[in-house]
Formats: C-alpha cells, sequence, structure tokens
C-alpha cells in the first residue's frame, strides 16, 4: 500500500512582481505547496516578505546562469560572467563549461553568497536548494553544489531524472534535446549527491508539463505513469506496508513579466513574458487537478514535510 506525498514547488519566487502574485494566488488555491527562490531577482525581497506573510514553504533556487552576481567580489572580472558583465545564460554557461572557462570557486562563492542572502531575506537557511536551469547537474558544478549543501546542512535538492520522458512525443525536438541533456546530467550527478548525504524525492515530474505543455491530463499522466514505474520496480529489500512515495512536481505560474520590470538584473526572458506562464496558472488551480489528488489520496506538502 503506497501514500503519495507530492510537492508542487512554483520556481523563480522572486524574479518580478507579477511573478510572485501568480504564485501566492496558486498557494493559497492549494495548487503550490512550496516555492524556490531566486535570490538574484528583482523582487527577491518582495516574494521573502509574501512566504512569511502567508506562512509559504520556501526554499533556495540557485542561480550562476541568468542575470547578476549577488556577491560583491564576483561583480567584476569573473570567469561567471560574458562582456556584458551577467552570467553567461542557459546555453553560454553550458558551453563556457565544456570549455574549461568558468572558475569553480567563483561558482561556489557565489552559490554560499546566494545561501547568505537567503537566510538575510528569509531569516533560515533553505530547507531544499535547486539550480535554475538544472545547472547543478552538469560536471564539476555538481561537486561544489553538493559541497555548500553539505557545510550548511541543506538536506534536499531536485534531480532532473523524468520517467516516460522519452515517450513524450509532443516536446519539440530542440527542447527534447536539452532534457535529454538535463536527465543524463542528472544521472552522472546522483553518485555525488549521495555521498555527500544528499536527499530528493523519489520522483521528478516537469520537463513534459511546462509551459504550454502543462494540462491536467499531462500532470495526470506524468504522474500516474511515475507511480506505476516506481511501484513496479519494488523495493531493494522488504519493507513496513504502508510505504510513502514522494514525488515533485516542477512548476512556473505568474502573470506574464511586463518589461522592464523583473528578471534578475538584466529584465525578463521571453518565457517569463510569455502567456505559457499564466496558462500554468489557470490550469494548476482547475478543480478537475484537486479532486484527482483527491481521488488518489495524493497529499500535498513541502520539503520540511518529507
Amino acid at each position: 500500500m503506497f501514500q503519495t506525498k507530492l510537492i508542487v514547488t512554483g520556481d523563480d519566487f522572486g524574479y518580478c512582481p507579477r511573478r510572485n502574485q501568480g504564485i501566492v494566488e496558486c498557494f493559497l488555491a492549494g495548487a503550490v505547496s512550496n516555492v524556490s527562490l531566486l535570490v538574484n531577482g528583482s523582487a527577491a525581497a518582495d516574494a521573502a516578505k509574501l512566504a512569511r506573510r502567508y506562512n509559504i514553504p520556501i526554499g533556495l533556487h540557485a542561480n550562476v546562469s541568468e542575470g547578476s552576481p549577488v556577491c560583491e567580489v564576483l561583480k567584476t572580472n569573473s570567469s561567471l560572467l560574458n562582456e556584458a558583465g551577467f552570467f553567461h545564460g542557459k546555453m553560454g554557461f553550458r558551453a563556457a563549461l565544456s570549455k574549461g572557462l568558468l572558475n569553480m570557486s567563483e561558482v561556489k562563492q557565489e552559490l554560499k553568497a546566494q545561501v547568505d542572502l537567503f537566510h538575510e531575506l528569509t531569516g533560515h537557511l533553505p530547507p531544499h536548494m535547486d539550480g535554475h536551469q538544472h545547472i547543478h547537474v552538469l560536471p564539476e558544478v555538481r561537486h561544489v553544489f553538493a559541497e555548500v549543501l553539505e557545510e550548511y546542512g541543506i538536506e534536499y535538492t531536485r534531480v532532473p531524472i523524468e520517467p516516460g520522458l522519452h515517450n513524450c512525443d509532443w516536446i519539440e525536438p530542440s527542447l527534447m534535446d536539452f532534457y535529454v541533456g538535463v536527465e543524463e546530467d542528472s544521472l552522472n550527478t546522483v553518485d555525488v549527491f549521495t555521498k555527500h548525504g544528499i536527499r530528493w524525492p523519489d520522483i521528478y515530474i516537469g520537463l513534459s508539463t511546462m509551459g504550454k505543455n502543462m494540462s491536467v491530463s499531462a500532470i495526470r499522466n506524468a504522474i500516474d505513469t511515475a507511480i506505476v514505474e516506481f511501484t513496479s520496480k519494488g523495493p531493494a529489500q522488504p519493507e513496513p506496508q504502508h510505504r510513502t512515495v514522494t514525488i515533485e512536481l516542477m512548476v512556473h505560474p505568474g502573470y506574464p513579466s511586463v518589461p522592464p520590470i523583473g528578471g534578475c538584473g538584466e529584465g525578463p526572458d521571453d518565457f517569463s513574458q510569455s502567456w505559457e506562464r499564466l496558462h500554468e496558472l489557470q490550469t494548476l488551480i482547475k478543480p478537475e487537478l484537486q479532486s484527482y489528488y483527491k481521488t488518489r489520496n495524493i497529499q500535498l506538502c513541502s520539503f520540511k514535510d518529507l
């Protein structure tokens, strides 16, 4: 008999006031149960206040790929910055890393500065910490990321390996290539995180249900597929009769950013300005989704409840 605990994490909290508003609405509607804060986001301080006001469980969305660093020393003359003085971007970071151009001690320095700023903004350390644009599972980065989590005693992270991803034929090829790369990096990260005593939910979902691809049926199918795959593997050793399966569903709800407001130092990106954010918000609060959770005895919770 399996009980299911589902963490629905609203990513990019702090990106802009309209993102914050959408995520808070989702939380109050019972559609999001956890949030991930971008401390270099233009509305990060406001997001931290909202989390306090509404008692929203909050973790850190570590960001070394978009916008500006929070570490003063790294704001000039750092390997993490491009010629314009901003982080290299989602693909630019990966390209610079593959060419050996990034200094890992600077990555570690920035990650620690972000944990410290999170603590300053919220009054506590993050119970969980993951990477914006999945940078935390990249080669080399995964090691310093794990060291930072262990140093601060941050127990939980995200490992984006999504069951059934390869069967999602609605995902456009260029995006699927990126997702497959993320999956490969994640598989190579498992041993590193395990060695450092870091934990993560049994199941991750969120690549196949992102933006325009999100629907009630897509979320339902992703959860059902993942649970079947997970439970069919069978436990490695005899377990108690009642076993809890933990799932994290990564989501990006919000109202579209309106430039120049938003972003992490260089204005909001295209995805943030698109209708897809609002589409996620509207899908997540649909009563059919809530009733599906009830029917399947799926309990929404946060990392603190694991």
